[in-house]
Order: structure tokens, then sequence, then C-alpha cells
């Protein structure tokens, strides 16, 4: 529920449980501060709507997975990495990793410096890591970090502990990045997937986008055409969504208009801010694996009505790169 399930209907876009980002995750190396590692979820392994497994092949290899960093403040993308991944053969994918600047993160093709190249994906419980210049990157199964009570939630906030995601998977893609590479200094992060728009392949359509926690409440409370411009939108362009964020917080809240508007305000543009220099710590700086968001936004969410849904993080993450633990379930292809 954190992004997951933010098609229509709370079902995937475009029908595809691959495209769906789940979460967003931006820390130091835990051993290493001079390196970021940088983690993008997608594809749920439990669809609600329609309900049951999802898609076994772990990443949809017609669409584009990308991760765009703004370093100077104006929610325009500086700097870009692209992931493109194999058709599935005889079970197995790989995964090929570009980097683009400057101007050219700010269009829409999956060009660039190759960083890594034909890197195996993970289907397994084993996480196979691939080691490229100055990058590490895995891509495949892992257990679900994100922890929350989805049945209290859709319950009007009613709260047992039951964490819904506990057993849940995800299609992870896990980035170490040399702090050389970054600026030394705040910088905001979002993620996206997008598909080709015709069949040449040479145009791309943005499927959705998403950045912070749970703020996919606030979206799928627009309009559907709101909600369609939104995910298929830009977070330069975020402006226009705070009036209606606002209207939403005043009656989840019962935030008075102005109080309401500025909350939206800090909202918005839908940016994850992360500063390379210092510890992580959502939402000032970046996203642990442990933080809980979901208390933070509960409480945002009802102006302190609620502060909590009794689900902590889980227990099976790892100390050492990927981070995320294996999967619970192995899929086979």
């Amino acid at each position: 529920m954190s992004h997951h399930y933010s098609g229509p209907d709370w079902g995937f876009p475009r029908g595809d449980a691959r495209l769906d980002l789940t979460d967003l995750y931006a820390f130091p190396n835990p051993g290493d501060d001079s390196k970021s590692i940088f983690v993008m979820n997608v594809h749920p392994s439990y669809g609600e709507n329609p309900r049951g497994l999802t898609d076994a092949t772990p990443f949809a290899p017609e669409a584009l997975y990308e991760l765009k960093i703004d370093t100077d403040g104006d929610a325009i993308a500086d700097i870009a990495y692209r992931v493109r991944f194999s058709p599935s053969q005889s079970g197995t994918q790989t995964a090929t990793l570009c980097r683009v600047e400057g101007s050219q993160a700010t269009t829409t093709d999956d060009k660039g410096e190759i960083a890594v190249e034909g890197a195996p994906v993970s289907t397994g419980r084993e996480a196979h890591i691939t080691e490229a210049s100055d990058y590490r990157f895995f891509a495949g199964w892992r257990s679900d970090p994100f922890s929350f009570d989805r049945r209290g939630a859709i319950n009007n906030l009613q709260f047992t502990g039951d964490d819904f995601f506990v057993d849940k998977d995800v299609c992870s893609i896990v980035l170490e990045v040399p702090n050389s590479l970054l600026p030394a200094k705040p910088i905001g992060l979002w993620h996206r997937t997008l598909l080709p728009s015709n069949a040449s392949g040479q145009d791309w359509i943005q499927v959705e986008r998403g950045a912070r926690p749970l703020q996919l409440f606030l979206v799928l409370g627009l309009s559907n055409e709101e909600s369609r411009a939104y995910l298929g939108g830009e977070p330069a362009n975020d402006i226009r969504f705070i009036p209606s964020f606002a209207h939403a917080l005043e009656h989840t809240g019962g935030y008075a208009p102005e109080q309401s508007t500025q909350i939206a305000k800090s909202l918005l543009p839908e940016l994850l801010p992360y500063d390379p220099t210092r510890p992580a710590s959502f939402p000032l700086s970046g996203r642990t694996l442990t933080d809980d968001a979901v208390d933070w936004f509960l409480a945002l969410l009802t102006n302190g009505k609620v502060t909590g849904d009794g689900v902590g993080p889980h227990n099976d993450l790892l100390s050492e790169f990927p981070y995320l633990g294996p999967p619970h379930k192995v899929v086979s292809l």
C-alpha cells in the first residue's frame, strides 16, 4: 500500500503488476558512508484487484525502469539511471543499467552510458550480485520490506497490528553508487516505469511514478482524470495538484484550509529528499528499510488522531548488499 496497486480500482497500471512501483529507498551504505544505496521496488507478488498471485516473470522486458535525480532543487532530473531487462529465456532474465546526465536526463529514452551490462536477475533465494566499475547492482525477487496493517486501513483505520506484507515479495532493483558520482548536498529522487508508445519502440509513455511512501492515498483520492495526470506527470508540474491535496487533507484530518494548503505544499512536488553526506531518516533525508513511514504519514493524514498501525519493521532484512531479505516463495518460470 505504500505505492502498491496504483492502477484503476486498486489494480495494477495497465493491468501489469511488473509495472507497479511499490517503494523507493535511499540510504548510505551501512558499512561505508562514501557510497549510497538506492532501492526501487516494483511488482508486488500478490494482487488485491484481481486478487491472487501476480506474474512469474520478474520484470517486463518491454518496459523502462528509471531512477531520476534532481541535484539543484527545480524538480527536474539532472541525473538518471535507466534499467532494461531482457526477455525471459528458459526462466532467466538479464539487466542493463545506463546512466545519463544533464539535458539527457530530462529526455525519455533507454539510451545512456552503460554502467552494468548482462547482470543476471535473481529468481530464487540466492542473491546474484553484479559488480561493474564503481557500481554494485542487484535485480530480482526479494521479501517486501514494507510493513502495514492494510486490512485495518480499509476498515476506517481500525488497526489491529496485522502486517499484511510480512509474507509478501517484490522485485527489487538495488544500486550502490559511490558518492563521488553524486553532489555533496541534498538531492531529490523519484522513480518511474515507462512503456513504448508505439511499435517502433522509439517513443515512451510514463505509466506511473512515485517517491514518497503512502502519498498514493492522496493521489487515488483525486478524480480519475487528475489521478491519471498525476501518475503520468512530472514533479515540476505538481503545483497544480496542491488545491486537490489540500481539500483531501481537510477531509481526512479536519485541517483548516490555510493549514491544509501548507501541508500540501510540503508534500509537493513529490520527491524523496536525500543528502548523501548525512545519515538517512525519513522524512528528512532518504528512507531506510526500517523507517516507520506509515506512522508518520498516518499522523499527518489524520492530524494526529491516528499515530500508528501497530506494525514494525520486518526481521528478515540483511546486514549486507542487497539488504532486503530472500523471497518467501521461489517463483517457477
